[in-house]
């Protein structure tokens, strides 16, 4: 017992020491305290100190001096000889230096006079950890736009320059380089290009530090966005072709990874010319993690040389008036001086998305003036191919566009609209001399491989009722074609009926027959143009054209060696006819089968062969998997009409052993069949679709997650199969998967949209009330708001039998239910019904209400409780219930006063509360989660 009072003696005397010591600290001044321990030979209290410091400014912020002396102390500080204080020190400059911006009045420039120079000093710092500190401060201050650009030009980037100099240390230099890289998106293009980029071109040529010219590759893409493509073109890309062929295969490696950014900073010309062939390079490199990143940048590169001519996809300045683009777009194409005997052909033209529009305006241009402007004779202008006719679902492709996005980003319009300006007619006139669409279109038409939407002669292609939308390519006429090419013509479209349902044959056919009008017209005879019209409407089987125009004029260039063009034309879909009908591929009809020209053969085929199994074993094992990521990106490249280059390759991932790999698919195949089509998209890709509806679970949930957005594309007829295979996906390879049903819930209220009314009702509702009696809450949360979403679509459906017919197996199902979770599932339907309007208030009254108001006297409390809030935040908040005097009204209020009174001490609060002190969501979801 001597010893206990000993130690207790001794433990009383510490905390008085203690105690002392606290309230001496507590009657110092804050810059008292900041002092005594600043001043401390122990290092934690001086890393106290650097902790402590922005706490120490708010509490002087008041007075210009003391907030002065504060910072003064921090420089003084900023001399310790403490490693880990002068880090600590350098985590807390960011926030100081935010203290300070916002208190500028009191304390002006404190940060570019006294914080600043401690962050450039600390980047020289002898120090591992404050270095990487203070550069880390230096890139936060950057980015939140701290710094005064006039500091960065005379503070920051002399000391970076200075830290790069040759005789500076190894390492110092390799973190001054990437700190140089990392700053230049932040500085902007005026400061990179006078201070950063001189240096930079030096660091790539660093012959001693390979270090040093691998940081360079790492971010020579962000040098290359930032400065623009002329300073790419003539400063940049030199020095990138020298790291491309360095002797280290890193900097090699980092050259490949950054490929596409320096691409997309380049012209058309250099990318297709120097570019592709320094590509391929890369892929054949001796080194195989060369190889692995060129051939995972391979796709992104491709897509680089997208063109809305080539892809079928136009871009429209949302910012430009329809006028303002028309008229710009006819004086730039005026401005280009073509001969009228020149021929233009694709790849001449610019990728410029304003002049691949050009052509659809001026031809609209010219419409609006039919009855002024006349055409030369001897043209008809019948629909352009499919590439210009294809309409795309705005929403869905951007939304492409952000899965891929590390990938590619753009605006894809869904329709060609017509941009029309005011043109007199002679500038019509002249416009169409020098350019107008079968002068672009007419050197590819015969090897043109259609998706075709021509067929549907009455489709949204070629709607009668919009002939504004409708683009034209202009076929000549000539009398100059053999009756020998004529009955060649004939034979052969003979010969390709029995295969007429192939898409490809279809489009093949739709060439010769309009070949084979063109031919049989008579260039001389002279008639009226409009009973010309009308034979050429009834020879193309289309009710109603108004863009058809038929012209004589014998000047008209390219039409001299129309012969050539037929046989040439016939040469084709004879190889392809064979392709199409033929079992077995000989090595040379499948590699003409995957020709093209709009990105070089060479990338194209080092794409294709990505999945070719020995790559797996020489590349990467991976490499199936990032072809397939980056499919999308390249079938937009190509385009429609370049599908059939793709289609094997598309089919080979799709039955890929490795399920990421068809999971990759499974996630893009909606973005896919956006740029396809629908007629594409019925014939190649609604197989694959059906085999991942019966796949693993990891890549049904790719299907799923974008169900709404593939079945919308399809044609209503196709669309319906799917309501018989929906209910499949209430069983999943683990029970336990419950995310994968409340996705299934919230794509089901999407899909209400694309089906009619019985269709909701015979195969959603079943799938609706089973989701909402599932175990976990979380799915039955989503799935009450299915319920009333259907609930509200059919009861707008003439007649509403089926919303009333819902209405009452709800009541049967759930407001009568046994188990008390099911009444209290029906109490939420009703509180989402009321709360989104799905109901008019009076039939709300009528058929749920009742059912409603009987569960005040339930047994259990939760449903109790959560009647009280739906009654009291919900339905007394509508005029129906607060303006008329009612019967329903009356009920109402006996409910909520015998809930009033309840047993139960919750039911009673809620009962009571004024409607507005909670939240009705949130109030809900708890008392789900509650019952999970």
């Amino acid at each position: 017992m001597a010893d206990l009072s000993l130690l207790q003696e001794d433990l009383q005397e510490d905390t008085d020491g203690s105690l002392d010591f606290v309230s001496q600290d507590e009657m110092l001044t804050p810059l008292g305290r900041l002092d005594k321990y600043a001043a401390s030979e122990n290092v934690y209290n001086r890393q106290m100190v650097a902790r402590s410091l922005l706490d120490t400014l708010r509490e002087v912020c008041d007075d210009e001096r003391d907030c002065i002396a504060v910072l003064e102390r921090i420089s003084r500080l900023a001399d310790d000889s403490e490693p880990t204080v002068r880090a600590e020190l350098m985590e807390q400059v960011p926030h100081i230096a935010l203290f300070c911006q916002e208190n500028r009045p009191s304390i002006p420039y404190a940060f570019s006079k006294y914080l600043l120079p401690i962050v450039v000093r600390y980047l020289a710092d002898q120090n591992n950890q404050v270095r990487k500190t203070s550069q880390a401060a230096l890139l936060a201050l950057l980015e939140q736009e701290l710094i005064e650009r006039f500091d960065v030009e005379t503070k920051v980037c002399p000391v970076l320059i200075e830290l790069t100099a040759p005789d500076s240390n190894d390492d110092v230099k390799t973190e001054a380089v990437a700190i140089m890289c990392k700053m230049a998106p932040m500085v902007g293009k005026d400061i990179t290009e006078r201070l950063i980029l001189p240096r930079f071109c030096e660091m790539c040529c660093d012959c001693r530090m390979f270090h040093v010219r691998k940081v360079c590759a790492a971010n020579f893409g962000d040098i290359c966005s930032v400065v623009g493509q002329q300073a790419t073109e003539e400063m940049l890309l030199p020095r990138f072709f020298q790291l491309c062929s360095d002797n280290v295969w890193g900097v090699r490696k980092a050259c490949a990874e950054c490929f596409m950014a320096v691409s997309c900073a380049t012209c058309q010309e250099i990318r297709r010319t120097k570019l592709s062939a320094l590509f391929i390079n890369l892929i054949s490199d001796p080194s195989r993690w060369v190889r692995q990143a060129a051939f995972q940048s391979l796709g992104p590169f491709i897509s680089t040389f997208a063109n809305p001519s080539s892809s079928g996809q136009y871009f429209k300045e949302e910012n430009k008036s329809s006028e303002d683009t028309s008229v710009e777009d006819k004086n730039r194409i005026r401005d280009q001086e073509v001969p009228e005997d020149a021929q233009i052909r694709p790849e001449d033209i610019s990728s410029d998305p304003n002049i691949s529009n050009s052509s659809v305006n001026l031809e609209n241009t010219m419409e609006e003036h039919a009855d002024t402007t006349r055409k030369p004779l001897g043209e008809i202008n019948v629909p352009m191919d499919s590439s210009l006719l294809c309409t795309l679902s705005s929403d869905s492709h951007q939304e492409a566009a952000s899965n891929e996005n590390d990938k590619k980003s753009g605006n894809y319009k869904s329709t060609l609209r017509p941009e029309v300006g005011a043109s007199s007619q002679h500038s019509a006139l002249l416009d169409q001399e020098l350019y107008n669409s079968f002068h672009f279109w007419r050197t590819p038409l015969p090897e043109i491989d259609l998706d075709i939407e021509l067929e549907q002669g009455s489709g949204n292609a070629l709607n009668p009722e919009r002939p504004e939308e409708t683009p034209e390519i202009t076929i000549p006429g000539s009398s100059n074609i053999t009756m020998a090419t004529r009955k060649e013509l004939e034979e052969m479209i003979e010969n390709l009926e029995p295969h007429i349902d192939d898409p490809d044959v279809r489009a093949q056919v739709d060439v010769l027959s309009a070949a084979l009008r063109a031919s049989s017209l008579d260039a001389r005879e002279e008639a009226s143009d409009a009973e010309k019209k009308s034979d050429v409407q009834d020879d193309l089987g289309i009710n109603e054209l108004p863009n058809c125009k038929i012209n004589h004029d014998a000047s008209v260039p390219l039409i001299s060696d129309a012969v050539e063009n037929m046989e040439t034309a016939l040469r084709y879909i004879h190889n392809d006819s064979d392709l199409s009908t033929s079992s077995s591929f000989s090595p040379d009809e499948e590699r003409r089968s995957k020709v093209q020209d709009v990105v070089p053969q060479a990338l194209l085929d080092q794409y294709l062969s990505m999945t070719d199994p020995s790559r797996a074993q020489t590349v990467d094992t991976e490499i199936a998997k990032h072809c397939a990521y980056s499919l999308p990106g390249v079938a937009l490249t190509l385009g429609r009409q370049n599908w059939h280059c793709l289609r094997e390759t598309y089919e080979t991932l799709a039955s890929d052993m490795q399920w990421k790999v068809r999971r990759t698919l499974a996630f893009s195949i909606h973005e896919l069949a956006v740029i396809l089509g629908d007629q594409l998209t019925a014939a190649d890709l609604v197989p694959i679709f059906n085999g991942f509806l019966k796949d693993l679970d990891e890549v049904r949930i790719g299907v799923l997650k974008h169900l709404h957005d593939f079945l919308k594309l399809l044609h209503i007829d196709k669309r319906r199969e799917y309501l018989y295979q929906l209910q499949e996906f209430l069983v999943t390879d683990n029970s336990r998967n419950w995310r994968f049903r409340a996705e299934l819930a919230e794509q089901l209220i999407l899909l209400l949209e694309l089906y009619s009314p019985r269709d909701v009702y015979d195969y959603l509702r079943p799938i609706a009330l089973n989701l909402c009696a599932d175990k976990v809450s979380s799915v039955r949360w989503i799935s009450y708001k299915l319920v009333s979403e259907m609930v509200k679509k059919l009861h707008m459906a003439t007649p509403p039998t089926f919303g009333v017919d819902l209405i009452h197996e709800l009541v049967e199902n759930f407001g009568r239910c046994p188990k008390w979770s099911g009444r209290q599932a029906f109490v939420f339907v009703c509180q989402t019904v009321i709360e989104d309007d799905c109901l008019p208030m009076d039939q709300f009254a009528v058929h749920l209400m009742p059912h409603l108001l009987t569960l005040a006297n339930d047994r259990v409390p939760n449903v109790r409780v959560l009647l009280a809030k739906t009654l009291r935040q919900s339905l007394l908040e509508k005029d129906y219930f607060l303006t008329s005097a009612s019967c329903h009204q009356e009920a109402v209020e006996q409910t909520i006063m015998a809930l009033q009174m309840d047993r139960d001490s919750d039911v009673k609060y809620f009962a009571s509360i004024h409607p507005a002190s909670t939240k009705i969501s949130e109030d809900a979801m708890s008392t789900a989660s509650s019952t999970y």
